[in-house]
């Protein structure tokens, strides 16, 4: 139990990280430059994790690395930063928060994990909440940037539970500095062709560049990947929605955007999803993993009801002087 609320705590890191990133971009990113701002995201932070785990992809690890890569940075990185742009801070998070039920549906044909009660009822209860963040008659709610902020989510969601579902035997920093590098590869010539020369870095930007490469993306990404192997893929989703409270939050704080009474329900039914999903259940207790068989075999010599060691228990203690055959088979 508390093994798991150190990986819950860890995969919060990344919704609240990224629940930031709106801000950030809205606020102090170039906003005619899209494909430069995420290769700018993706490029330096694949860099800066390969420098920390030396590592090159190996066997099926470089087409892997490509197509999460396209899904879960180069694409999603260009819609994300579309939607900032295109929405207030409030209404680009919170359409992502439909993202623990698409993760959830996604992960019981992709890694078998069959929707629990508990978090279909928390993804529920959260969707709710952000349609009463979201449906507030906030002012610019653009529909391409709801469409942007949308497809965003439907792309990560999958391109996640493939990670999960590909991530056994890879390293998390290593796998995630892949996929970092080659959505940044993916990225960088396309916005040179299309964007044109890439855009001039005043000191706030380029700081604002740091922040997103390196906490939003190197920190986050990897957290994120982390919970991804420790937890259910419906824990995890759920842990997202901090994603949009945190978004919400940073708009009335920073950016002068409202928190209506109706805003406010719907936070709190956001973190009630969150909190109805997270591991509580003894029966993942010490690392949620098979716990009855280690029992067994700690104690092989003390397992007196089951038949194979009381027989080789037999054949030891009376082998050579009993009458042996008929009671061996």
């Amino acid at each position: 139990m508390e093994a798991n609320m150190r990986w819950v705590a860890l995969t919060a890191v990344a919704p609240v990280a990224w629940g930031t990133t709106y801000f950030v971009t809205h606020e102090f990113l170039p906003a005619d430059h899209p494909l430069y701002g995420a290769a700018l995201r993706a490029l330096p932070a694949g860099l800066v994790l390969l420098a920390l785990r030396r590592q090159r992809p190996h066997g099926a690890w470089w087409w892997r690395s490509a197509v999460l890569g396209l899904l879960n940075m180069s694409v999603f990185f260009v819609l994300v930063y579309t939607a900032s742009q295109l929405l207030p801070t409030s209404v680009a998070s919170t359409v992502m928060a439909v993202s623990p039920l698409t993760m959830v549906l996604i992960a019981w044909p992709l890694v078998s994990e069959r929707p629990r009660p508990a978090h279909l009822a928390g993804a529920a209860i959260g969707l709710g909440g952000v349609c009463l963040m979201l449906f507030t008659g906030v002012d610019g709610v653009s529909v391409p940037g709801v469409l942007a902020s949308a497809a965003a989510m439907l792309m990560s969601s999958f391109g996640y539970i493939l990670a999960k579902r590909w991530s056994a035997g890879a390293d998390v920093l290593a796998s995630t500095a892949w996929q970092l590098t080659a959505g940044g590869l993916f990225l960088l010539p396309v916005a040179v062709a299309v964007e044109g020369p890439p855009p001039a870095l005043p000191t706030p930007t380029l700081l604002a560049f740091c922040y997103v490469t390196l906490i939003a993306t190197a920190l986050a990404f990897t957290a994120w990947f982390t919970g991804l192997r420790h937890l259910p893929a419906g824990t995890v989703g759920l842990i997202g929605l901090l994603n949009p409270v945190t978004g919400v939050l940073l708009g009335i704080a920073f950016a002068g955007e409202s928190l209506t009474v109706q805003q406010l329900c719907g936070l709190l039914l956001v973190l009630a999803g969150v909190a109805l999903g997270q591991p509580r259940r003894t029966s993942r207790r010490g690392g949620g993993q098979a716990h009855p068989h280690p029992a067994s075999d700690e104690r092989p010599g003390q397992a007196p009801a089951i038949p194979k060691p009381s027989a080789a228990d037999g054949c030891e203690a009376t082998g050579p002087t009993k009458p042996p055959r008929s009671a061996t088979h």
